[in-house]
C-alpha cells in the first residue's frame, strides 16, 4: 500500500516538473519577442515562479529516492517549433499573451486532472500542486492586461 501512495505521489509530481518544465519553455520561445519592458519583465518573474517550483519538485523527487522524468526532448523542440510558426504571423504582445494563457490553462487542467485522479498524497506533493495551480491561475489574471 505504501508502495502504490508512492506511485501517485511520484505521478502527481511528475506533472508538477513537467507543467513547471513546459511554462519554461513557454516563455524562453516568446520572450524576446514581447515588446513591452513591463511584459518582459512579468515573463520573467513568471519564469522564475516555474523554475523555483520545479527546484522544489527535485527536492520532493529526491525525498522519494526518485529522480523527475523531464519534458521528451522532441516535445520541446515541437512546441518550440509551433512557437516560432505563430509568431512568424503575429508577434505582437497581445497574441503572446494569448498563447501564454492558452499554454497556461492546459496547464491548470493537467495538474487539476491529476490531482483528481491521485488521492491519499503526501501533504508537500498536494502543497507544491496547488502552489503551481495557485501561480498558474494569478498569471491567467496578469496576462489578461496584454490582450
Amino acid at each position: 500500500m505504501i508502495f502504490l501512495k508512492e506511485n501517485k505521489n511520484i505521478n502527481v509530481l511528475n506533472t508538477i516538473y513537467k507543467t513547471s518544465e513546459m511554462g519554461i519553455v513557454g516563455i524562453n520561445d516568446v520572450i524576446d519577442k514581447a515588446s513591452k519592458e513591463e511584459f518582459r519583465d512579468f515573463l520573467n518573474n513568471q519564469r522564475k515562479e516555474y523554475d523555483e517550483i520545479l527546484h522544489q519538485a527535485e527536492k520532493l523527487f529526491m525525498d522519494f529516492g526518485m529522480k523527475e522524468k523531464e519534458l521528451n526532448k522532441l516535445v520541446k523542440a515541437n512546441a518550440k517549433v509551433m512557437s516560432q510558426m505563430k509568431l512568424m504571423a503575429n508577434d505582437s504582445d497581445n497574441f503572446i499573451a494569448k498563447m501564454m494563457m492558452e499554454g497556461t490553462n492546459k496547464g491548470v487542467i493537467k495538474i487539476n486532472k491529476t490531482l483528481n485522479e491521485n488521492n491519499n498524497l503526501d501533504s508537500e506533493v498536494v502543497n507544491l500542486a496547488n502552489k503551481l495551480l495557485k501561480s498558474m491561475e494569478n498569471n491567467l489574471d496578469q496576462l489578461k492586461v496584454y490582450l
